[in-house]
């Protein structure tokens, strides 16, 4: 029966290796043993635990018990999931305790190379205000052409311009006559304000005219400026387009845009948001992600959960493959997978009252997968993150690289994201410290123009008791670029 398999006993899977095995029996010994724990019926499972390990851990007998079981379901997903803890274990004690989960999905499916990536449906929403005129909207024009030209025929594209009113120039259209298509986007010029939420209407309108499940259907917004009034509009409908399986990625230019708004509808819809901080990196970072949109294997992978009472899900970041803080509130959308790498995200619990506790559940709840390159379009799977409690502290073991890893480059972002907060709570001379610190960091790594940023708005602070908004903004994107592979190296 499977509640006397030996592999659920012990909790590892019957592909576990010798190591995993007796590292799971000595851990279910050091909590379970009879002289240390007396709690009905930890004896008995200490003693099945046991019996257990005798059986696993010698090849031959594994063998023979393998050879007697009956076949292991196999469940065809599209993706796979690995998950890392910080800790082996938690401890009995009073006081809080923190503990890391770094979560990793991956495609599942063999030779994926051979499989067409899914089709497009992209609208391009395109600010026209007054404030882009010039090289900005020149630079966004041509690169909308360059993206035209690259359309597959089964792609699907339109764009959207907008200032205080919304222009649909091109409707959804696939493999329509280029020539007309690149000489209205030629003809756009720069009009009004800047309104967002009318250009988002018009853009949700376009896509979901298009909607296809076995596409990959998103909005990628460009933007420079700040929207007012409509803030609140903006969020529902990005909660509405995210239900209707659309996703949205903003490039805020310059450093008038409003970055809380676009951050805030990436968090909501699994997309991502760029800080371009030069008119010449508008073309690369806007073809940068339009390329990711073609590499795309899962559009959005969304866990849905609960925790246990005293449990917090206090921090969760996608570290790959757009970097990006994620919502601490279920339904998580952490976004998309590509073809080309893992996802991945680091989750921060604070665990109380586990003193009379032999196991705390950290987490359960359901990974639902959107995919247009499998034959099932949405699949799930469960998750639960558990961990063990022991009655007396052992001498403890280093965290698994990948976490050390992971901390270590969220360090310098964390530490401007307690400086925001502080300033937003009045701390300004915390929120100095803060500034101060990470500017040796920064400069400790060779980053050294970011630190000079960071040390005027440190001053800034003090003196005006808000960052300016082109500092805010180099501090924020700046440090988060830091995240990305091979952002070492030194900066003047």
């Amino acid at each position: 029966m499977e509640s006397s398999n030996y592999y659920t006993i012990l909790g590892v899977p019957r592909d576990a290796t010798p190591e995993e095995i007796r590292k799971a029996y000595f851990s279910a010994a050091r909590r379970l043993h009879p002289d240390k724990n007396i709690a009905p019926g930890d004896t008995e499972y200490f003693i099945s635990a046991n019996e257990a390990y005798q059986v696993l851990s010698d090849p031959i007998k594994r063998s023979n018990y393998n050879a007697g079981l009956p076949p292991e379901k196999i469940i065809n997903l599209p993706v796979s999931q690995k998950i890392t803890f910080s800790r082996e274990n938690l401890i009995q004690v009073q006081d809080p305790q923190l503990v890391y989960a770094l979560l990793e999905y991956s495609p599942s499916i063999k030779n994926l190379e051979s499989i067409p990536s899914p089709p497009l449906n992209l609208c391009l929403l395109i600010d026209r205000s007054t404030s882009m005129k010039g090289g900005n909207l020149d630079i966004v024009k041509a690169t909308a052409i360059q993206i035209l030209r690259r359309l597959r025929p089964q792609d699907i594209l339109s764009l959207v311009a907008f200032s205080d009113r919304a222009e649909t120039l091109i409707p959804s259209t696939r493999d329509g006559d280029l020539l007309k298509i690149e000489a209205r986007i030629q003809m756009l010029q720069t009009s009004g304000a800047t309104e967002i939420y009318n250009g988002l209407v018009a853009a949700f309108t376009e896509v979901k005219r298009a909607y296809n499940p076995a596409y990959i259907n998103h909005i990628i917004m460009l933007t420079d400026g700040h929207t007012f009034g409509d803030e609140n509009s903006c969020l529902e409908l990005a909660d509405e387009a995210i239900k209707q399986g659309i996703g949205i990625s903003g490039l805020g230019i310059g450093h008038e845009w409003n970055d809380a708004l676009l951050d805030e509808i990436a968090l909501r819809t699994g997309g991502s948001s760029i800080y371009v901080s030069h008119p010449q990196d508008i073309q690369r970072l806007l073809m940068e992600k339009f390329n990711n949109l073609w590499q795309i294997y899962a559009e959005d992978v969304t866990i849905e959960f609960g925790v246990s009472e005293n449990v917090q899900l206090c921090y969760a970041f996608r570290l790959q493959p757009e970097l990006g803080l994620l919502p601490i509130e279920s339904p998580i959308h952490l976004g998309p997978i590509l073809r080309t790498g893992n996802m991945t995200i680091l989750m921060e619990f604070m665990v109380s009252g586990t003193e009379n506790a032999n196991v705390i559940e950290l987490f359960e709840g359901q990974v639902i997968v959107s995919t247009a390159t499998h034959n099932t379009p949405i699949s799930s799977f469960n998750i639960r993150l558990v961990r063990p409690v022991s009655m007396t502290a052992s001498t403890p073991e280093p965290p698994p690289l990948a976490i050390i890893q992971a901390l270590s480059r969220l360090r310098l972002y964390r530490l401007q994201e307690q400086a925001r907060l502080e300033v937003d709570a009045g701390a300004y001379d915390q929120a100095s410290q803060h500034l101060q610190r990470l500017a040796t960091h920064l400069l400790q790594q060779g980053n050294r123009g970011l630190a000079r940023t960071v040390l005027l708005e440190a001053e800034n602070i003090k003196e005006k008791q808000t960052y300016s908004l082109e500092g805010n903004k180099r501090i924020k994107y700046g440090t988060r670029a830091l995240l990305l592979p091979g952002s070492g190296e030194n900066k003047t």
